[in-house]
């Protein structure tokens, strides 16, 4: 929210929350300083700083995720000697829904994508007619909504904008042709595709995960030198090395099996309804798997923790743990073996940076189709729709252990645990080449044959 001050806030890492793309911890507990803005946008001091927005959406949690991991990046930079960032840079992290005209329940939103309007939330990804039909950008989103952003860009006047959803970016370069400015943007989609709704023409800077999407990016007449491959940005401590054995023996996991997470656990339910739905169905052969021990993760959703545990002593099922929230996701991932998630951008990328291989379970639209195709087609991981097809895919990794080694080695190409340093280093070195921007409402333009359709 607006604050009427400019306070300093103390954050925690955070990724993904127990494997959805959520918070991996709360955010209690101090470790990157971030600051939020004032309704009017005064400062205190007389002489102007040195401003980083990094925006997102909170429509889900992961774009607000991979924006404080950027956020976290900047921080650090500013106590590097050799950077261009200086101590005294003031980072600001920026929920675009914040800003609106009207107001935007961002959960609301997220959960339109998970019901019965998911294939037209489908279309707008990559179809012949998507992938050329596309936004270049203009000032269309800052007169209808976001006028608050504008105002508040000309005060801050902000030397660089990092942003990570679609909304935020579109808005921003209306903010920057209304007021002139010339600081540089840079988009970073969170997902393993891009869509075509994101300002192209007037993007400084595309960050993206993959060679693939830059491909993308090429027939959309994206300049080679506005396209950098960095990753998908996480936080956490994800990637970093811990001792297994001591791990598990903390969590009371057992050393001489396959840990199998499975991760249910979310801030919105609706796009977890049918992955649990499938797993229920899947619980009473988890005992025929006996060289793997099944975690389970509800995140903060205790009566569907409840509901598992009941199910647990009913079944008698030994190789099994119900977990609660948990504060060390990246040490439990990091001493796991496989997850068992859904495709979405922020959790997979976690699990590739924490060396897991990944079973994606449900059906997949719009973003995460995109992410299960780019997994599946580098044999990262394995893609299932039903509790038939996942148990036959346990089974089979069950009897081949060397199936999760290949998944382990495949997913090397796709691992950027760095990728928040990176996005920001890019950022900084695009401050003051930007030139005047023009101003128009609204830019459509036809780009060449996508280079990928489906």
């Amino acid at each position: 929210m607006l604050e009427s001050d400019l306070i300093q806030e103390n954050r925690v890492a955070s990724g993904t929350q127990n494997g959805a793309d959520e918070p991996l911890f709360d955010e209690e507990g101090a470790q990157t300083l971030l600051r939020s803005p004032h309704v009017d946008g005064s400062h205190e001091s007389e002489e102007e700083p040195f401003v980083v927005f990094v925006m997102h959406a909170s429509v889900g949690s992961g774009h607000r995720s991979a924006a404080l991991a950027v956020a976290e990046a900047f921080e650090a930079l500013k106590l590097d000697d050799g950077s261009s960032l200086p101590a005294s840079a003031e980072i600001e992290v920026l929920d675009i829904l914040d800003f609106g005209r009207v107001a935007i329940d961002g959960d609301k939103t997220a959960s339109m994508f998970t019901g019965p309007t998911r294939p037209f939330y489908d279309i707008t990804w990559r179809y012949t007619l998507t992938g050329r039909l596309l936004w270049g950008g203009g000032t269309a989103w800052s007169h209808v909504m976001f006028g608050k952003l504008t105002d508040y860009v000309a005060k801050r006047k902000p030397a660089v904008v990092v942003c990570t959803h679609i909304t935020a970016a579109n808005a921003v370069v209306g903010a920057r042709m209304l007021t002139g400015q010339r600081f540089p943007i840079v988009c970073v989609p969170t997902d393993y595709e891009i869509e075509g709704l994101w300002p192209h023409k007037e993007t400084d800077l595309f960050c993206v995960a993959t060679e693939a999407m830059a491909e993308t990016l090429r027939p959309r007449k994206v300049a080679e030198r506005k396209m950098e491959i960095t990753g998908i940005p996480v936080r956490g401590g994800l990637g970093a090395d811990f001792d297994v054995k001591a791990v598990r023996e903390e969590l009371g996991l057992p050393q001489d099996k396959t840990v199998v997470l499975v991760m249910a656990g979310a801030h919105l339910p609706q796009p977890y309804v049918r992955f649990r739905a499938t797993m229920d169905e899947t619980l009473p052969y988890l005992k025929g798997l006996s060289g793997m021990h099944f975690v389970f993760l509800p995140g903060r959703d205790e009566e569907y923790a409840v509901r598992l545990q009941r199910q647990q002593e009913a079944m008698s099922i030994d190789n099994m743990t119900v977990m609660g929230y948990v504060e060390k996701m990246p040490a439990l991932m990091a001493a796991s073996d496989l997850a068992i998630c859904k495709s979405g951008g922020l959790t997979v990328t976690e699990c590739l940076c924490s060396r897991l291989p990944m079973v994606l379970l449900g059906r997949s639209y719009g973003q995460e189709k995109a992410n299960t195709r780019m997994l599946t087609s580098l044999g990262v991981g394995m893609h299932v729709t039903t509790a038939r097809e996942l148990l036959g895919a346990l089974r089979h990794l069950h009897a081949n252990p060397s199936s999760l080694r290949a998944m382990l080695v495949n997913g090397e190409i796709l691992r950027r645990p760095a990728a928040a340093h990176d996005i920001a280093e890019a950022s900084l070195r695009l401050v003051g080449t930007i030139e005047s921007p023009k101003k128009h409402f609204v830019e459509f333009y036809w780009g060449r044959k996508p280079a990928h359709t489906r």
